[in-house]
C-alpha cells in the first residue's frame, strides 16, 4: 500500500473508489489499523459514489511510530496532511470512537476542509458524561502476554463491547484479532493514542463552534461509550443530526456495514444537494 508524507511523519493509506468522486475519509479508533474496517464499510461507500480514503493513524499499523507524546490535534493535522499529499481539496470526514474525536478537531480547527462531519460511537470529551460500566473497563484493562494469549484478549474484547443485534462469530473475531497482531503489534503506540485523548479533554467549546453538517451516529447497546456521549456530542453542534443504531454496539461488522453506508448516503442526498 501507499505511504504518505504528512505532518511530518509518513501514513500507510489505502485508496477505493473513482478518484473523481466525492471522498470520504476514515479514521480509526485507538490502537485499531485500517486493515480492521469492514469490506462491507468501504465497498459499500465506494458502491454509493464516494472515493474511500482509509489509512492508520500515527502509532499504529505501517504508518509512523512516535517516541514523545503528542496532542490530539496533531492526529488531526495529519488527516489534513494525507489530504494535502493526495490534493483533496474537501471532504466528508468519518471517524470512529478516537477517530471520531479526531474527526471532530479536523471539522474544528479546518471547516474549509470538510464536507460534512461524521461522528460514530464517539464522545464530546465532557466530563459530567456516565463512564463506561466499571467491569468492563476492567476487563479492557487486562494485559496479556505472548502471541497466542494477546490474540485471545483481543477476541473476547471484541464479543464484550461488539454489537448484539450484528454478532459476528468467534471464528471472525480470531481472525480479525490475529490479523491485527500479525500485522503490527505495538503498544506504546496505543498508549501515547490514548495519553492524546485523555489530555485534549472537553471539546464542548470546540464543538460549539462548528457550522457544519454533521450527523452523529452511535449505538443503542454500545457498552464501551455510552449512548450519552453520543446524544451530547450532537447536542453541542448546531444543527447535528443523531442516528441512534439499534443492536449497534462498538463496532460496523460487516452486517451492520451496509446501514451505515444507507445512513450517510442519504444524509448526504437530504443535507448536502439541496437545491
Amino acid at each position: 500500500m501507499p505511504r504518505a508524507q504528512s505532518n511530518g511523519i509518513e501514513l500507510e493509506y489505502a485508496s477505493y473508489g473513482e478518484e473523481d468522486n466525492p471522498v470520504i475519509v476514515l479514521i480509526r479508533g485507538l490502537g485499531t489499523q485500517m486493515i480492521e474496517w469492514s469490506k462491507g464499510l468501504t465497498g459499500g461507500f465506494a458502491q454509493a459514489g464516494f472515493r474511500v480514503i482509509a489509512f492508520d493513524n500515527r502509532d499504529v499499523g505501517f504508518s509512523s511510530k512516535l517516541k514523545a507524546p503528542y496532542p490530539l490535534r496533531a492526529m488531526a493535522d495529519d488527516v489534513i496532511g494525507l489530504m494535502d499529499h493526495l490534493s483533496i481539496g474537501a471532504a466528508h470526514i468519518f471517524g470512529i470512537s478516537l477517530g471520531g474525536m479526531i474527526a471532530q478537531l479536523v471539522a474544528s480547527r479546518y471547516p474549509k476542509r470538510v464536507l460534512a462531519l461524521y461522528s460514530v460511537m464517539s464522545s464530546s470529551g465532557n466530563p459530567d458524561l456516565p463512564p463506561m460500566d466499571e467491569s468492563l473497563r476492567d476487563q479492557m484493562l487486562k494485559d496479556a502476554k505472548g502471541r497466542e494469549a494477546i490474540i485471545r484478549l483481543d477476541a473476547d474484547n471484541r464479543a464484550l463491547f461488539g454489537s448484539p443485534g450484528y454478532p459476528e462469530t468467534e471464528a471472525d473475531r480470531l481472525l480479525a484479532a490475529s490479523a491485527a497482531y500479525d500485522r503490527c503489534y505495538c503498544r506504546e503506540g496505543v498508549a501515547r493514542q490514548m495519553a492524546a485523548a485523555i489530555t485534549d479533554g472537553s471539546r464542548v467549546e470546540r464543538l460549539k463552534e462548528i457550522r457544519l453538517p454533521t450527523l452523529v451516529i452511535h449505538g443503542a447497546q454500545d457498552a464501551l461509550v455510552p449512548l450519552a456521549a453520543g446524544e451530547d456530542t450532537a447536542g453541542w453542534i448546531a444543527g447535528a443530526e443523531l442516528a441512534v443504531v439499534e443492536g449497534m454496539g462498538h463496532n460496523i461488522p460487516d452486517a451492520l456495514a451496509p446501514h451505515i453506508v444507507e445512513l450517510v448516503s442519504e444524509f448526504v442526498l437530504r443535507t448536502l444537494n439541496r437545491g
